[in-house]
């Protein structure tokens, strides 16, 4: 998917309220896109609140089941926007425009956070704004909170967006220029991760978990690594070269998962680091640009923000983001939305969401 493509602005279809250049710029963020519930009040451009509702119902069926996380977002998307509200101390009156996720995600889910958005933006009288789930995650790195240390990368820079459906390295020229010059042909990394913790047995999701077990073994089995041309990513022949190793050592010693599952995840993870870190390192050679972040859900990987640490002594400036933006998040989608409203890029209330 192109991120140029689905963030194009067209005209609004409500306008804004007539503001003083006293009066804030306040914005209530919705994001809804998969298995969480999130929402986000941000103040010209501070967050105040980010309150996130997770479903633990997907954890017995191994994966995220989209009926089910959409009936969850209904009943969590009114508590959580009110919590929201609350906490940042923000009365509905007082919001300048909505952001909201308008996709990629689960449909179902995404349509959840879309209607409640736009219903509340009519009944105010304000602008809605749409945002792209892939874009709020590399911009995470510009939110800004009292009392937190602010050092966002300087345009243009390079990023690379690893989470559970999507693995890019883009090229960021501005907030609204982004340029994606890799990404996974198959498999992402967190569909790997959680593949892989799936067929040990080891319960979703899986990437958390790998994580944990693997700080307790060593790497040292090794599994195929694709030869991809260019800066493309794939991920499909790892998964199936660990399956097939799995498959004859379990015929020698139907325990040897449990008896090895720490190596198992110690090796996997660094498989899928070196993976993603090999590419990187070429897009860096490639471009010149040495300002480089790292965001999404497998940004929170332990192995992977070692592996970017270790980047700075080879003259990397790297941006890692604070834990709780790593994962699906209302705050990132509000940053982003904050900077579409300075440009008046406002969204008609009847476009649709899309999932891809």
């Amino acid at each position: 998917m192109n991120l140029q493509e689905n963030n194009t602005s067209s005209s609004a279809s409500t306008q804004p309220k007539e503001k003083t250049e006293k009066q804030p710029c306040t914005i209530l963020a919705i994001e809804s896109s998969c298995d969480d519930t999130s929402a986000a009040v941000l103040r010209d451009g501070l967050l105040l609140s980010n309150v996130t509702a997770s479903q633990a119902v997907h954890e017995a069926y191994g994966g995220v089941v989209p009926e089910l996380a959409s009936r969850a977002h209904q009943q969590n998307i009114v508590p959580v926007v009110d919590q929201a509200l609350k906490r940042a101390g923000v009365e509905r009156e007082q919001l300048s425009a909505i952001a909201v996720t308008l996709g990629p995600g689960l449909m179902g889910s995404l349509l959840v956070g879309v209607s409640f958005a736009k219903g509340l933006a009519v009944s105010l009288g304000i602008p809605l704004i749409e945002c792209n789930h892939l874009q709020g995650h590399i911009l995470a790195h510009f939110i800004q909170a009292p009392d937190e240390p602010f050092s966002p990368p300087p345009f243009p820079f390079l990023c690379l967006m690893v989470s559970g459906g999507n693995s890019q390295i883009v090229k960021v020229s501005a907030y609204d220029k982004m340029e994606i010059l890799g990404q996974t042909i198959d498999d992402a990394a967190g569909e790997a991760l959680d593949k892989c913790s799936k067929v040990m047995g080891l319960g979703y999701p899986g990437g958390p978990i790998i994580d944990k077990l693997a700080r307790q073994g060593q790497p040292v089995y090794e599994f195929s690594k694709p030869a991809i041309e260019g800066l493309n990513y794939s991920f499909s022949g790892l998964k199936t070269s660990f399956l097939y190793f799995l498959r004859d050592r379990l015929k020698e010693d139907p325990d040897f998962i449990e008896h090895h599952k720490a190596d198992l995840a110690a090796s996997i993870e660094k498989a899928v680091v070196d993976i993603l870190m090999q590419k990187l390192r070429r897009a860096v050679k490639e471009t010149g640009l040495t300002h480089v972040a790292l965001s999404g859900g497998v940004s929170a990987n332990t192995a992977l923000r070692q592996a970017f640490k270790d980047m700075q002594n080879k003259g990397w400036t790297i941006y890692i983001p604070k834990f709780s933006y790593t994962t699906d998040n209302a705050a990132m989608i509000g940053i982003t939305g904050y900077f579409k409203y300075l440009d008046r890029a406002f969204c008609p209330l009847d476009k649709p969401a899309y999932a891809r």
